[in-house]
């Protein structure tokens, strides 16, 4: 494993490389210069502006900037925000909190649901509870993110009351009632999330139980007089889980990711919104930064996805 592994990361250099380039390259030119406003200010000279573009380096050709970018980012440089005046690395760490409460929270729930959910659905198999799960999967899938937060913000927030439309970042959680403010905040962000991960994981638990449950092996241990419950917990879910384990470490970078439509929509600060707002302001070393870090995590949590499918098979052999 020792050997694939070192392979693995071997390959993964170069294809950080090659990202790190196209993504360096389509911002490098892409329209829109990030110090335009500078432009709009009558007060600043041009000789200023001129400066400003030396100090940021605007002033070299885009192969020259991409050396110095990619080597200021091995060194834990990420360069300085054009939006906030500060550093990228500050400026992303402090999303990550953000980030994690809302979108990992909601990944963790949506997992304990769906995965017994998906198990007992395969097991009684076009049952009453088989038929709701399924409908409500489909339709927890179908709809999208930006539907699903309108109609609770109208339900629950309008409504109802219950929940704030606007997530804030700034209570203080060190009394009960920014605790309690904080948790009822995060109810709505966290409930359309939830809604879409808990039915596609769902859908693939249930489907990958339903690929094992007619197998040989299912039919000896049930043979040699297991209980159902004792076939399907001790060998069908583990052989069933092994894609949905993979499928859930895939997904993981997608939680650093942010759920981007749904952290606009409730105002959550996280590494979704900076991405969308870092876009709009023309903040090109913010999404040159974030942009790459999410690359990183594909490639890492690749990786990680495939060893686990070999820890968890012990058909698969690496060699």
């Amino acid at each position: 494993m020792t050997q694939y592994i070192i392979r693995r990361i071997l390959v993964a250099i170069p294809t950080l490389l090659l990202i790190s380039v196209i993504i360096f390259g389509v911002l490098a030119l892409a329209p829109g210069d990030p110090l335009a406003q500078f432009a709009l200010n009558p007060a600043i000279p041009m000789e200023t502006r001129a400066r400003i573009r030396e100090s940021f380096g605007l002033d070299k050709p885009w192969p020259v900037r991409y050396v110095r970018w990619i080597t200021s980012m091995v060194k834990g440089d990420w360069g300085f925000s054009f939006a906030t005046k500060s550093p990228v690395i500050d400026v992303v760490f402090q999303r990550v909190p953000q980030t994690l409460q809302v979108v990992g929270l909601a990944y963790l729930i949506a997992i304990f649901i769906a995965i017994p959910v998906g198990i007992i659905s395969a097991v009684k198999q076009y049952s009453f509870f088989d038929q709701i799960t399924t409908f409500l999967s489909f339709i927890g899938g179908a709809l999208p993110s930006f539907f699903t937060g309108l109609s609770f913000m109208l339900i629950f927030a309008i409504n109802l009351q219950w929940f704030p439309i606007v997530y804030s970042s700034t209570l203080d959680l060190t009394t009960s009632a920014g605790i309690t403010q904080q948790l009822k905040q995060m109810v709505l962000p966290v409930m359309v999330l939830v809604v879409q991960q808990t039915a596609a994981l769902t859908r693939f638990m249930r489907s990958s139980m339903l690929d094992n449950l007619p197998l040989d092996y299912v039919r000896t241990a049930r043979a040699k007089g297991l209980s159902d419950w004792a076939v399907v917990i001790r060998h069908v879910v583990i052989n069933s889980i092994i894609p949905v384990v993979t499928l859930i470490a895939l997904g993981i970078p997608a939680i650093f990711a942010g759920a981007i439509i749904t952290e606009n929509l409730f105002r959550v600060n996280g590494l979704g919104q900076l991405l969308v707002t870092s876009i709009q302001n023309s903040d090109t070393p913010t999404v040159m930064a974030l942009a790459f870090i999410f690359s990183i995590l594909v490639v890492v949590f690749n990786l990680i996805a495939d060893l686990l499918y070999g820890v968890l098979d012990p058909r698969v052999k690496y060699t």
